[in-house]
């Protein structure tokens, strides 16, 4: 019944680590499980076809003689594990061969329930009210199938759902509110879609999905009661509507908000208890208030309008990494980490410009003492190709303790703007891209006595990164390891690339290990194949 009507439905998918049904037959046609047809319930031969699945578990066992039905005849709690590295669809599918069998999917205690995968503004575009309304009854009947005949007996350790914020959306919801209230339940995930990509989002859809979620919180008080991790996308809300979420969300670990906000250039306060992890992308906020989040660990930042600081770290005492994204144009501030993280004390900072203007403006050692104090890992990526590198070495002059370097070199063509009359609409900047970076330079007598790890991707055999290199060796007491790699690429821009100097023959690497041996001939240079 996971199928039906125009078969909108698709279920959540476990990595490829995880076995598959054709695994499954496979291990039970192994010395170790030998199942007889008659328990398995075998279907007629005939009967197959490529869309029976489970089939092959079914027909496991083609002799007629009397043999041992081991697979079946296993304990609960190991054919339990079996069955649960299915993903969720084909496990509930197993149910089907007998009796034995459906009790076992009853009792799965990791649920993965979803309407499929909208991520492209393709996909997107594409979709009909009907689709929508067709995707969520298929949803609203699996989650009932799943859920309502299951008793107190086990416990349900994950429930994740996926599902759009529509006609339906309510019943779902009640659903898993019902299931909390009477059933043992740990981490229960939501992620609200919309029928839009946020690429085609009106100012009136970004409303529009903001009374949805405004109502749906209203009609589903419990369910948002009982949630660990929430996902909410292209959405405009009111005034009182995160305060109001937040006091409501009283477990929840996980908030990530993409193309959400209260309206354009809004002010966003975030006070909650338990929240570990938040991310916010692409949202317009003209600030972000971090006033108090006790438990804090990691946030992720990216894409602002803001001409001034876009965060404020109010009282974040566990928060230990920081991933902050920007794509800044003419009008953005240069952020001093100093002021802008305030006394925030972080362990990994990864910084992404995006192939675009450097927004970072190097300090000296004093200025970063408190927020480098305990920076472990520092990652500065999108660099573009066209920028010097030799203002990073900030980093190494603010943060003693800074145990790896991680520095990516590469203009993204296909998401970078090029036409300069479009630059000039947008308000890129017409300046050099680290024309704003102002640094003196490290002092001859300075030396760094705790990084090990060097890794530059993107890197290329030409003075620049040579020199570069060089640098940081000179500078340094205890480099281990250099890692360089090739220039990362994706898909759709491989064909725009140019073709890079990267060291692919054994002689050219071997020149530059002598090269840099130079230096410290105990530091070892690699080259992996890995991207990052």
């Amino acid at each position: 019944m996971f199928l039906m009507g125009r078969a909108v439905i698709k279920f959540w998918r476990r990595p490829a680590t995880y076995k598959t049904l054709e695994d499954l037959s496979a291990m039970a046609n192994s010395h170790l499980w030998r199942p007889t047809a008659r328990s398995m319930g075998k279907p007629s031969v005939k009967g197959l076809t490529s869309y029976n699945r489970w089939s092959c578990l079914a027909m496991l066992e083609e002799d007629e003689g009397d043999q041992y039905d081991w697979l079946s005849n296993l304990p609960d709690d190991v054919l339990l594990n079996i069955v649960e590295r299915l993903d969720t669809t084909y496990a509930v599918r197993t149910s089907i061969l007998s009796t034995r069998w459906k009790q076992i999917a009853a009792m799965l205690s990791k649920i993965n329930l979803s309407v499929g995968f909208f991520d492209t503004e393709h996909v997107r575009s594409e979709l009909t009210c009907d689709d929508v309304v067709q995707a969520n009854q298929s949803m609203l009947e699996a989650t009932r199938t799943m859920l309502e005949s299951r008793t107190n007996q086990y416990t349900i350790h994950l429930l994740r759902m996926q599902f759009f914020l529509a006609d339906g959306s309510v019943n779902i919801g009640q659903t898993v509110a019902n299931t909390i209230a009477t059933k043992k339940v740990g981490s229960v995930e939501l992620t609200l879609l919309t029928e839009k990509d946020g690429s085609i989002c009106t100012h009136d859809d970004l409303v529009t999905h903001g009374r949805q979620l405004s109502s749906f919180v209203d009609a589903c008080p419990n369910t948002f009661s009982g949630l660990a991790r929430l996902k909410l996308e292209n959405m405009r809300l009111g005034e009182s509507d995160f305060p109001k979420l937040f006091s409501i969300s009283k477990r929840l670990e996980f908030l990530c908000l993409f193309n959400c906000d209260i309206g354009y250039l809004s002010f966003l306060e975030v006070e909650h208890p338990q929240l570990r992890e938040l991310e916010i992308l692409k949202c317009d906020f003209e600030m972000v208030d971090l006033k108090w989040l006790p438990k804090l660990t990691t946030l992720t930042f990216t894409c602002w309008e803001s001409k001034h600081d876009p965060l404020s770290f109010g009282f974040v005492p566990l928060l230990q990494t920081a991933n902050i994204s920007n794509t800044a144009l003419s009008s953005h501030k240069m952020l001093k980490l100093s002021e802008f993280l305030g006394k925030v004390t972080l362990r990994e900072l990864h910084l992404n410009f995006e192939s675009e203007k450097i927004w970072v403006q190097p300090e000296g050692p004093k200025e970063l003492l408190q927020v480098f104090n305990k920076l472990r890992i520092v990652k500065l990526s999108g660099i573009s190709e066209e920028c010097h590198l030799s203002w990073t070495m900030f980093v190494l002059q603010g943060a003693h303790s800074l145990q790896e370097l991680h520095i990516e070199v590469w203009d993204h063509l296909c998401e970078m703007v090029e036409d300069e009359r479009h630059r000039k609409m947008l308000g890129y900047s017409k300046l050099k891209k680290d024309a704003c970076v102002e640094w003196e330079g490290l002092p001859s007598c300075f030396k760094h006595r705790n990084l090990s790890v060097l890794r530059v991707y993107g890197f290329q055999s030409d003075d620049k990164f040579v020199n570069y290199i060089l640098g940081v060796m000179e500078a340094t007491v205890g480099l281990e390891d250099i890692y360089l790699y090739e220039k990362p690429g994706c898909e759709m821009c491989k064909h725009k690339m140019k073709k890079g100097g990267y060291p692919r023959t054994d002689e050219l690497r071997i020149v530059l290990r002598n090269i840099f041996n130079r230096e410290a001939s105990l530091v070892r240079v690699h080259f992996p194949s890995a991207r990052m």
